[in-house]
């Protein structure tokens, strides 16, 4: 068998494509595989189908493939133009490539794999490419794959803001949360990003008027955009948001009381975390700080933060009362920053008990911000926002990438 049959399979070409030449130079270390179509073959028309169209002219063209072992190869070929007697004269798809690229699909599907896994700098030395075409390939990709998008399902929703870069710069991602995939990002983290996120979901078969329950945190710029643009939809505040709220209230109690109790002194982590996740030297400095002879404020707030976190496995009958007790002890403490606490539960009330009828949380999206930040420290930040969010789409959109047959008959 000659080189030019054995590429010829390779590739899966099928006539009138045929390999007519193969170049190995050792020395430049490439491959330049020539793909040709015997003189009078015919082609369908590539834009109504109908067989039997004679080539009008061609262009010649090249396209970056996967390296053969260690060596750039390339694909070169005459493109021939065809005349439709219904669509006129229309230049014919190749079958290894997509139009106005050049690379090969195969390349292309190497590279999203990659894109998946590593910073795009990384993948760009790693195939010798300007780290600029490998973003215009998965930008190409993850538009397409967002194009055939029907969300017209989509009836819960989570959303929180994450970071872009250092600063105030953030973007905020919405989620699916039965199919617990990123289905809209976008830069901010305002009202108007709920105004996005609803024409982006009408663009794909979506509605708002569909969307029953968001889980959110309890930011008034996402509360604001809700009602507004979600109006049927239920709020839950995420309970993690409520936890973290009140374990920073407990944290500043400790930074007031360390003024005159030396003894709390880089205890800050103790209190922020359940006995079960200390070490043994941990559980004996809480213990000892809880006596009741240290009478300590600090410990007084740890107890609420326990006691606060019991409400979340009460009947969804006793919750409310179980809350408004809690409530009431807190206030009666005295302690500034947990009194402030309750104030921003009791304006937020329905909505965090809300969490007894609709059982969301944004633990997907803690999980999908974990991974975000992860690819992100990776490649030590992203250029401009939109690369950042090409990436969320590309790690945790799940989204269907349909790259076209390598080869046709």
């Amino acid at each position: 068998m000659e080189d030019k049959d054995l590429f010829q399979l390779a590739l899966g070409l099928f006539p009138p494509w045929l390999v007519d030449q193969c170049r190995f130079e050792v020395e430049q270390r490439r491959l330049d595989i020539h793909v040709n179509f015997p003189k009078g073959a015919a082609f369908p028309c590539p834009e109504c189908g109908r067989a039997g169209c004679k080539a009008y002219d061609t262009d010649e063209q090249t396209w970056r493939h996967l390296n053969f072992f260690e060596h750039e190869a390339y694909i070169h070929a005459r493109t021939p133009r065809v005349e439709c007697p219904d669509c006129g004269v229309k230049t014919v798809a190749v079958p290894w490539a997509r139009r106005e690229s050049g690379f090969t699909l195969l390349f292309e599907a190497y590279v999203l794999a990659l894109a998946k896994r590593m910073p795009v700098n990384s993948v760009a030395q790693m195939v010798g490419e300007h780290d600029t075409r490998i973003w215009r390939i998965i930008g190409h990709y993850v538009k397409e794959a967002r194009g055939r998008l029907d969300l017209a399902q989509v009836t819960v929703v989570g959303m929180d803001e994450t970071s872009s870069k250092r600063g105030h710069n953030y973007i905020t991602l919405f989620v699916d949360m039965k199919e617990r995939k990123v289905i809209f990002a976008t830069e901010g983290k305002d009202a108007e990003t709920v105004e996005r996120f609803v024409k982006d979901l009408e663009a794909h078969e979506g509605a708002g008027e569909r969307i029953r329950e968001v889980s959110c945190d309890m930011s008034p710029a996402f509360i604001s955009g809700i009602r507004e643009w979600l109006a049927g939809a239920g709020i839950t505040f995420d309970k993690f948001h409520v936890m973290q709220l009140i374990s920073e209230a407990v944290d500043e109690v400790r930074r007031q009381e360390q003024k005159e109790r030396p003894e709390l002194k880089k205890t800050r982590y103790i209190w922020l975390k359940n006995a079960s996740g200390l070490t043994e030297k941990q559980k004996a400095t809480l213990e000892r700080l809880s006596m009741a002879e240290m009478n300590l404020s600090t410990a007084q707030a740890y107890q609420m933060r326990l006691n606060f976190q019991e409400m979340y496995q009460q009947p969804p009958d006793k919750a409310e009362a179980f809350l408004r007790e809690w409530c009431d002890w807190v206030k009666q403490s005295g302690l500034g920053p947990m009194v402030e606490v309750v104030g921003t539960i009791e304006r937020h009330w329905d909505g965090i008990l809300r969490w007894f009828q609709s059982r969301i949380t944004n633990g997907v999206l803690e999980g999908i911000n974990s991974l975000i930040q992860a690819a992100k420290a990776k490649a030590r930040g992203y250029r401009n926002t939109k690369n950042l969010i090409t990436i969320v789409y590309l790690i945790a959109g799940k989204l269907d990438f349909r790259l076209a047959a390598t080869h046709t008959r």
